[in-house]
């Protein structure tokens, strides 16, 4: 499984913005530091304060801040919200495994479905504040 760019310049954002304590954070200064197209990134972040990890503040002081506490954030389920097609496989978009082009018998279906709830579980097992954490202490 492969996340979009959407999602990797998401948690960047987060993981940038979670870093400044509260502090507005303008989108300019998270592009030059990730080195990320500011178009993009304003993309990105106008999504993600529509859906309400961020609070944005426009004006010539503004900026943007985490609108949730990172220990509420969690990332299985902020990927989830992000990426929009988790389908592994073409089957895995079928309504009914009646319309796998393989035999009925096959089983890749439900296995492709077991690892990708194992892997949200243990995505659902870290939260934002956990990447902060990391970031603090790698930053030591």
């Amino acid at each position: 499984m492969r996340l979009t760019l959407h999602t990797d310049y998401a948690l960047r954002v987060l993981v940038h913005v979670g870093r400044h304590d509260g502090d507005l954070v303008t989108i300019n200064e998270i592009a030059e530091c990730y080195g990320i197209s500011k178009n993009h990134l304003t993309k990105v972040v106008h999504q993600l304060g529509r859906s309400g990890y961020l609070e944005t503040v426009r004006g010539k002081y503004g900026g943007v801040r985490l609108l949730r506490q990172p220990e509420d954030v969690k990332l299985g389920e902020f990927i989830r919200e992000t990426e929009e097609d988790f389908a592994l496989v073409r089957c895995m978009r079928c309504d009914t495994p009646d319309e796998c082009r393989l035999n009925a018998g096959c089983i890749a279906r439900d296995a492709l479905s077991s690892g990708l709830s194992a892997f949200f579980k243990v995505l659902d097992g870290y939260t934002l504040a956990d990447m902060l954490e990391h970031e603090r202490q790698a930053a030591e």
